[in-house]
Parts: structure tokens; sequence; C-alpha cells
């Protein structure tokens, strides 16, 4: 018996993406999507949804590539032309699940400790959520383990009752592992039809 319904939020229901930044310093394509790739690359942007400060992030990057300080710093000085929209239909999804009463709905995100607040206030959704578990404020992140059990322990949600929506793949593996059922989120039709055939929806 599925009661609680966790969300993963970038590529979800939150849109960011740097290019909507980027595209506005680049005037080649071809020479942003190289700068993102091998220069801001997710892996460095991870280390900030880990825990890692901003400032200390970007140091690292301007010492490693000198020739793209002002790009680099960029980065998170204009971080919030980066987030794009809301998801409507899938916040939509989100509306109807927080109408029945039966199920407890909780955020688990990677996100910055420091750039999550923008998107928290941005968006009037965030305040639907029972809890959020933001991977920058615990200084880990998906697909850690012990990343999903703070928000079970945190929350008292056990992983068989609990169904866990995340458009990442890597992230859908860890938490089936520990017993969570799951969803890999491509569009919020698909999420639509999968859970009203879980009748959940």
């Amino acid at each position: 018996m599925i009661n609680t319904i966790i969300f993963d939020l970038g590529a979800v229901l939150i849109d960011w993406n740097p290019r909507y930044m980027y595209r506005t310093i680049f005037s080649d394509e071809t020479e942003m999507e190289r700068f993102l790739s091998e220069v801001t690359t997710s892996d460095w942007n991870e280390e900030q949804d880990g825990g890692r400060s901003l400032l200390e992030g970007t140091e690292f990057l301007v010492n490693k590539h000198p020739e793209h300080e002002d790009n680099i710093r960029a980065f998170y000085s204009r971080w919030d032309e980066m987030l794009g929209d809301a998801f409507h239909d899938v916040v939509e999804i989100l509306h109807q699940l927080k109408q029945h009463d039966k199920y407890k709905i909780y955020a688990l995100t990677n996100w910055s400790a420091e750039t999550f607040p923008v998107a928290y206030e941005r968006f009037d959704f965030m305040k639907w959520f029972d809890g959020i578990v933001v991977s920058g404020a615990e200084k880990m992140r998906k697909p850690t383990p012990e990343f999903y059990h703070i928000l079970l322990d945190r929350y008292h949600v056990k992983a068989e009752e609990s169904l866990f929506i995340d458009d990442n793949y890597r992230n859908i593996l860890a938490a089936e592992k520990i017993g969570i059922l799951c969803i890999h989120f491509t569009t919020a039709e698909e999420l639509s039809d999968t859970l009203k055939q879980m009748q959940i929806l």
C-alpha cells in the first residue's frame, strides 16, 4: 500500500538549463556546447549539489581553466537566469495527488543549498510538500543510498510504502535497491497514465 510519494524536482517539476543563460554569452552554439561539456561539466556541478560551496567550486574551476574565468564566474553569479518555468502539466499531477489525504508528498533533490532558496521562493508549489530533502544541505546526493535513508528516517517513511519519481535512471536504480517502488519519469502524460494504472491518481 503506497502512502508516500517522493518527487525529484529538476527536469521533473522544474525546467533548469544553463543554456538559457549561456546563449546570451556565446554567439556560437558549438562553442557553448564545448564549454558546457568540457569546462562547467555535470560532474563539476554535482560537487556543489553534494555540498561544496559555490565559491570553492568556482575557484577550483577558474584555477583549472583560467582562460574561461569570466564565463565560469557567470555560472553562479547569473544562475537565476538558468532557471526556467515549472512543468505545469506535472505540477497539475502533483496538485491532484496533494488532494488525496492518504498521501504524504515529499521532494528529494540534488541541488546546491545556496541556489535552492531561489527556486523555493519562485515556485509556489514548493510549499505543497510535506518535506524537502536537499542534497547540498545534507552534503550527500543521489544515488548514494544514505541520502534516500535521510528522507525515510526523518519523516518515518517505510521504503516499501513509498513511490519515487525521478528522470535520472541512475537514481531510480539506487532507490529500487533499497526497496522503494519507482517510476522513471519521461513525460507528464506517461506519468499520469502510470499513476492511474497503479490506482494512485
